[in-house]
């Protein structure tokens, strides 16, 4: 355990060092700006503009560094040649996968819980309450978050920066995208494009069944249950992914 705590450590430290705090920074000037814009809308819109807004620019940012944090962390490594060093210890590739995917997931949850008081204080001001569906959708973009990380680990393990990212951020929109797969494997009209899509509808994440953003910013309630199910789903969605950065990883070539 100690020498995967090490490589974990190690991605936190490294993924400091791209100045993601400029993440939270861009955070903090958004609630900033929003304060402005509300103060401006009517008693009726309030609580949904503040809730919905903080939500929103929190994803945003968050997938947005998780998509650049994971999908070049191996490649990175590669690149660096740091990877030579590491692999002269007697650490297996699986593990050093397992260990950088755990920095990566750390830094990313050390960013998201300062967001998060930084939304729960704008929430505070506004005098907003808090509604069960927010806990909800914190939980659910937190598990998001470690998925898209396991997928951009994946794709990295095999292919360059850029591919890795534009191949994460597909599947992410595909991931969201999923309800309306479903709905075109129902009722399109060609049985072709109904095979496609229930073929396409099984081998992706469904990302969307984690967003609970719109029911915190209508006040809904949501099922604890719902979110067990949706978080169960994605992690072994995520298992996926990383036994495959695994498996790609130990086979690569660094020559």
């Amino acid at each position: 355990m100690r020498p995967l705590f090490a490589l974990m450590w190690a991605g936190f430290i490294e993924a400091r060092r791209n100045r993601i705090t400029v993440v939270v920074a861009a955070f903090a000037a958004c609630l900033i700006l929003l304060t402005t814009v509300v103060l401006n809308s009517t008693v009726f819109t309030l609580g949904r503009a503040v809730t919905d807004f903080g939500l929103g620019v929190m994803s945003f940012l968050m997938v947005g560094l998780t998509v650049f944090l994971s999908g070049g962390m191996l490649s990175s490594e590669i690149e660096k040649r740091t990877v030579f060093l590491i692999m002269s210890r007697p650490i297996s590739r699986p593990r050093f996968v397992l260990g950088r995917y755990l920095g990566t997931v750390l830094t990313l949850t050390t960013l998201m819980a300062v967001m998060v008081v930084l939304y729960l204080s704008q929430l505070f001001f506004f005098e907003v309450p808090v509604t069960s569906a927010i806990p909800a959708a914190l939980v659910g973009l937190w598990v998001e978050l470690a998925l898209i990380a396991a997928m951009g680990f994946f794709f990295s393990s095999f292919t360059s920066r850029i591919v890795s990212a534009i191949s994460v951020v597909g599947l992410y929109f595909l991931g969201h995208a999923a309800p309306d797969v479903h709905q075109l494997s129902l009722y399109a009209k060609s049985e072709v494009v109904q095979a496609a899509a229930r073929v396409l509808y099984r081998i992706i994440p469904n990302l969307d069944a984690l967003d609970f953003r719109s029911e915190a910013a209508w006040g809904a309630s949501v099922q604890a249950s719902d979110v067990l199910i949706a978080s169960a789903t994605a992690a072994g969605w995520t298992l996926v992914f990383l036994v495959g950065a695994a498996l790609a990883f130990s086979r690569r070539d660094f020559r």
